[in-house]
């Protein structure tokens, strides 16, 4: 198996993978976060709030941080691991389609939670994860393509 960088041992180059990932990871789990809290404040997010049960706003908040690392590990991870067999040239374009493939996963698994309100939280869970996810998605890109880009 070659190492991507030429060169470097095996060890080096997971060395590499293991840093850019977190990097990326990081990254989107903070935008996730930051778009989730500016979301908490407005009033949109009562109505979101009473459907899903969330009591408390640092409850949801650190909800929302672990999940939003969940997201963002696994999304950095694919983007590193299948960049070239991913379609289109530009990264941002890339983990967006990373970023909205897992919408289409979460709400699947939403709607299999609860089927009786299913519909219910598609329209819910998808308006308010539509902005955080793309926040998520465009940072990751934009983090890659930064780390990636020839001096």
């Amino acid at each position: 198996m070659q190492t991507r960088a030429t060169g470097l041992s095996k060890q080096e180059s997971t060395s590499d993978f293991s840093k850019k990932l977190l990097k990326l990871a990081v990254a989107g789990g903070a935008a996730f976060w930051v778009t989730d809290f500016l979301m908490a404040v407005s009033p949109i997010a009562a109505a979101y709030k009473a459907a899903f049960s969330f009591s408390s706003l640092p409850v949801a908040l650190v909800e929302a941080l672990a999940g939003g690392m969940v997201i963002a590990f696994s999304i950095s991870f694919f983007l590193l691991r299948f960049f070239s067999r991913l379609p289109g040239k530009n990264p941002i374009f890339k983990a967006l389609i990373l970023s909205f493939s897992a919408v289409v996963i979460i709400e699947v698994l939403s709607a299999l939670g609860d089927p009786a309100h299913a519909f219910t939280y598609l329209v819910l869970d998808t308006g308010m994860n539509i902005p955080r996810i793309l926040a998520l998605g465009w940072t990751i890109g934009f983090m890659f393509d930064k780390q990636n880009r020839k001096v």
